[in-house]
């Protein structure tokens, strides 16, 4: 069995999202540094009690029992209630039996076993109780009872001996006054500065992550191919990401003009040779020279006009979007190659009227496209259907060819990419599915090549409906 490494078990401990990963942060180091406040405290104070605090109360119960000694016995027990204010007593009799003076024997009575409750205060002053007898005078003693009620007793009568019957004399301290219950409004106080707490570590950890999160949501964009800038904010590292990020922006936009004005203007400054080419192939005399130079230049100018129809299409800026109905438009274009003398069919329109928003010569490029295409490197006949599912239109182009291999689809969506299966003809520069998908995209929609029924080629493609009003 192979256990698992330290960093793997963190790893699964901490929590998945930056977000998240902060709060946990600032929280522990929060609870980390209250912790280590309460030990500095909780050490201090114990230091405090044993060189400060003990010759302090040592001296308050002697300066007592001196107070107690100069009134008259018969008026000390109203005397120490007065000056109390009720909450102290005199105990005039022997020590109770539940009684006990901590840290020393007491003869004729063996020390019963006594284990108070964790949570009572008594187990915390038998310490301090030990200390101040065996600091104090041999006249003066202070004992614990070990009843269920908790009191302190301290002796006001003089004696240098151990026996219990010397002392007659104890002021007895309720200790139930010297540990309250946690009243309710501390609780309130502690669990309201905990959600402060809360609050203030969630704030940070939003101001932090945002603008990652908004970095992350453009850059999902900039996949989709819709780029968008962001709002630099948070602190200097995330801002300076920000600038990063939009500067790439302006150097991928800046590629992308120069790519299609090289796009677009070689193919229209080699249209004026193929003219001229064009001309002087039919002065020629050669049938044969003329029906292969012929052939030559019909290739060129499909490559020329694939490469113009790949620039405009890909190019959102050019589009102009409306909404019209699907179902009648492409009835029209299927009839439109029916009459050429294609073998297009239209197998199944959408019943209901089904209308998109979008750029109509757009579309229609894409459709012809993916016609020409199966035409080309499928087999016919070719299929076209749509469908409404889901709240999208969804149209599909079938052929009877042989398809492409699911492994070598997403190379097929690549633009200048040709497949070896799919060079049986000449004039093809692989523009014709990468155009396709850049439209649907462009129109917010999507492309996907499938395994068609009949084993050919099945381009679905995916577009949003508008809403029936």
């Amino acid at each position: 069995m192979r256990w698992p490494t330290l960093p793997a078990v963190v790893s699964a401990l901490l929590p998945r999202t930056l977000r998240a990963r902060l709060i946990a942060l600032v929280l522990g180091t929060l609870l980390l540094a209250q912790a280590a406040t309460l030990a500095t405290v909780t050490h201090y104070q114990r230091h405090y009690l044993d060189a400060v605090a003990i010759d302090l109360i040592a001296t308050t119960i002697r300066a007592l029992r001196f107070s107690v000694n100069i009134v008259p016995p018969h008026a000390r027990d109203e005397f120490v209630r007065d000056a109390s204010q009720g909450h102290w007593r005199l105990w005039s009799r022997t020590l109770p039996s539940d009684a006990r003076v901590q840290g020393r024997g007491m003869r004729g009575r063996p020390p019963p076993s006594w284990d108070p409750d964790p949570a009572d205060i008594r187990r915390n002053l038998r310490g301090l109780v030990e200390r101040l007898n065996a600091h104090l005078g041999e006249g003066t003693r202070v004992a614990l009872s070990r009843g269920p009620r908790p009191q302190l007793f301290i002796s006001l009568s003089a004696n240098t001996q151990d026996d219990t019957p010397g002392l007659h004399e104890w002021l007895v301290v309720p200790l139930d006054r010297i540990d309250p219950p946690v009243g309710t409004p501390l609780l309130v106080f502690w669990l309201g500065g905990l959600g402060l707490l809360l609050l203030l570590a969630a704030w940070f950890s939003w101001h932090i992550s945002r603008p990652i999160t908004h970095l992350a949501q453009a850059a999902d964009e900039l996949a989709r191919g819709h780029p968008s800038r962001v709002t630099p904010s948070g602190p200097h590292e995330t801002r300076v990401l920000g600038e990063r990020f939009n500067a790439m922006l302006d150097a991928l936009a800046e590629s992308d003009r120069v790519r299609r004005t090289l796009l677009a203007g070689l193919p229209h400054d080699l249209k004026g040779p193929l003219a001229r080419m064009f001309l002087r192939v039919e002065m020629a005399e050669d049938p044969a020279l003329k029906e292969g130079l012929r052939k030559d230049l019909s290739d060129m100018q499909g490559m020329v006009d694939q490469f113009i129809g790949f620039v405009r299409g890909t190019d959102p800026g050019t589009y102009r979007f409306t909404e019209w109905p699907l179902n009648e438009w492409l009835a029209e274009r299927v009839t439109a190659w029916q009459s050429s003398g294609a073998p297009v069919s239209l197998t199944r329109n959408c019943d209901t009227p089904l209308r998109v928003q979008g750029d109509a010569a757009a579309l229609e490029r894409l459709l012809d496209n993916l016609i020409g295409n199966a035409l080309h490197h499928g087999a016919p006949p070719v299929q076209v259907s749509l469908q409404h599912e889901d709240g999208s239109a969804v149209l599909r182009v079938c052929d009877h060819g042989q398809g492409i291999a699911p492994e070598r689809r997403e190379d097929a969506l690549r633009p200048f990419s040709r497949l070896d299966d799919a060079r049986t003809r000449s004039g093809n520069v692989g523009l014709g599915l990468a155009l396709a998908d850049a439209i649907a995209r462009a129109h917010g929609g999507s492309l996907a090549l499938e395994t068609a029924a009949s084993g050919g080629l099945q381009v679905t493609v995916r577009l949003p409906a508008c809403a029936e009003s």
